[in-house]
Parts: structure tokens; sequence; C-alpha cells
């Protein structure tokens, strides 16, 4: 069976005619499989919504209780028949609950990655290869300048500031979900055993990972401390939290920022970043072109990112490669293109 009557882009986003169903749509659907918690691919107002458990858990903490019609849970390995299709769910190694979705229709089997990382994250399970006719691929960091390097190499950095300046607080900017969590666990594989102190905004979703296991240590509100209290202490906070008023309440705050955008120099300087930390949660250019080669997959689409960059790499390869053109993704993650010109750190 040809690939694009199994799977094809519309407005509402992925479509499978023949199972019913979209995968991660950017507006309400009678039916969507979500393949993660972050918002720009799981939106409430469906009719009905499958996920794995911690997906759905993320969504209704985010959205309340009635965030879809229906839900059913999936497990990474289970296998579920939609109408004409069957699909199967397996770790994307992108934040807890990630999920890549293989969809079999016949003799063809297409997989639809989400977002996904293969660098190794404690936090969540990881990455899982599967071999696949067609790969749909992510492509947020799709340009060869971006190699992220070693997650433990950032979190150094963090700490030799922490001691360099004793007096300041450090507050680091982290997306709430996945991101902050990861950057508490290296603190704590680095050996730093302190009390880490979270925006409010960071509490139900931490508390979330520490109700399924991931071990992340002593965690406080930042809310109601003293100012002087909060001299050598590290702070999690949102992003935007960071460029607020409410960074008042610490001691000359040195500003962090746990993020792949971080490569580029300009980016860093424009959000006033102090202390840039290239720790990402999607695969870097090498983590993309590694698992496109390792899948087997003869086709190849790409989609919110990078995707021409990525297109032409998988052509100068002999594979067939296309981009989506789906719009609607990559909010979640403050994701900016690179205006021409901006400098990059290679």
């Amino acid at each position: 069976m040809r690939p694009q009557d199994i799977l094809i882009p519309v407005a509402a986003g992925l479509c499978c005619k023949p199972g019913g169903f979209h995968i991660d749509p950017v507006r309400p659907v009678e039916r969507a499989v979500i393949t993660h918690g972050h918002s720009d691919h799981a939106r409430s107002g469906h009719g009905a919504v499958l996920a794995t458990q911690e997906t759905l858990d993320m969504m209704r903490l985010r959205y309340g209780d009635n965030f879809a019609g229906t839900t059913q849970a999936i497990a990474y390995g289970e296998e579920l028949r939609l109408d004409g299709v069957t699909i199967k769910f397996h770790p994307a190694g992108h934040v807890l609950g990630s999920a890549q979705i293989a969809v079999s229709c016949k003799d063809t089997c297409i997989v639809a990655s989400g977002d996904y990382k293969n660098a190794p994250d404690p936090t969540c399970p990881a990455f899982e290869l599967v071999p696949c006719d067609v790969f749909i691929t992510e492509a947020t960091f799709g340009l060869p300048v971006f190699r992220h390097g070693e997650a433990a190499d950032e979190i150094k950095k963090l700490l030799a500031s922490v001691a360099l300046f004793p007096e300041r607080a450090h507050l680091v900017g982290a997306y709430t979900l996945g991101k902050a969590q990861r950057v508490i666990s290296l603190l704590r594989a680095a050996g730093y055993d302190a009390p880490i102190y979270l925006h409010g905004a960071m509490e139900k979703i931490t508390r979330y990972y520490q109700s399924r296991g991931v071990a992340l240590g002593e965690l406080r509100p930042v809310k109601g401390m003293r100012k002087s209290d909060l001299a050598g202490t590290i702070t999690l906070a949102p992003p935007s939290a960071t460029a607020d008023i409410w960074t008042r309440r610490f001691p000359d705050p040195v500003t962090a920022f746990a993020s792949g955008w971080m490569r580029v120099r300009a980016r860093a300087r424009q959000r006033g970043v102090e202390l840039p930390l290239v720790i990402s949660d999607h695969a870097d250019w090498d983590g993309l072109t590694a698992t496109i080669d390792a899948t087997g997959a003869s086709e190849v689409w790409v989609t919110h990112g990078q995707e021409d960059a990525l297109v032409h790499w998988c052509t100068s390869k002999g594979l067939a490669a296309r981009p989506l053109d789906l719009v609607g993704y990559g909010e979640e993650d403050d994701s900016p293109a690179i205006p021409a010109g901006e400098d990059v750190e290679a």
C-alpha cells in the first residue's frame, strides 16, 4: 500500500484515513492519537484521545479533567487495531510518556516519531529504534551547526558558576515539562545535593514526575523565601519568568537558560542570558541523521523545523524525502527560526 494512502498531511495535522484518526492534530478532531504532552502536540477539545498514561496525565494536569470526550491509555509495545490499520507505541526519549507511533497497513510500516532524542535521560524511557519503510522525523535542530555536546558538561558550567558566585542566586530557565526535570536529574547526577527551588508553574508537573518514580531529590517552592536566603541557590523557572519582575526576589541573579537554541550566541544575547546552557530534549543534527540511517527507511518525511536541510541530506544519501509543511508545532519550546546573518557557534 502506498504510504500516502495511509498518512496524509491536512489542515488539522497528520491524518490516517484508513484508521480514522489524526496524529497530534492542531485543531479538535473526532479521534486523536497523541505522541507526547507538550502543548504544541497535545491540545484539548478532541472527541477521543489515545496516548500513553503519562501523556494523558500531563494533559489532565494542564487542561483539566474534561480535556477530551473520552481517553484511552496505551502502553509501550502494545498493538491496537484501529479500523484498517495497526498502531504500536514505542519510546521516543523526548519527555516522560513520549512515544513514536508505528502505523502499519498491509505490508507498509510508517513511524511518526513526534519529538525525540537519542541522548541519555534518566527521567524518561530511552529512545527505541523502530525499523520501518517510512520515517517521519522532526527537524527542530535540523542544521549541521546544531551539535549539542554532553549535557553533563553544561551542568558543570552551571555548578562552576554557583561556586564562583556564592553571593548570587542562579535562575535557570527551562521548559516546564521535561527539560526542568532533566536539569534537576543532571544536577543530582553531578553530586549537587542541596535543595533545588521551583517557580510555582513548575511544581505540579515536577511532583508528577516524582510520583512516577523519577528521583529528583529535595525540591522546595521558591515562593515565600527570603531574598537573602536564596544566595548560592539554584531555582528553576519557565523561560518567560527569567525576564520578568519576578526575578527581583533573587539576590543579583545569574540568569541561565537550558536549551538547544543556546548554541546560537545571538539568541542568548537577545534573551539577556548570562549563562547559556546547551541542553536539549530534541535530537541534534548527528542524532537526526544517525536515526534516519538506522531505521532502514527508504523514504523520509520531514516536519516542524529546518526541513530543507534535512531533506537535502536524505536525497544526497539516495533516500526519497519530502517536507510535510505542517504548521502549528514548535510553540512549546519557543522555537525560533534562525534569522539570516546570525552568528552560530559550531
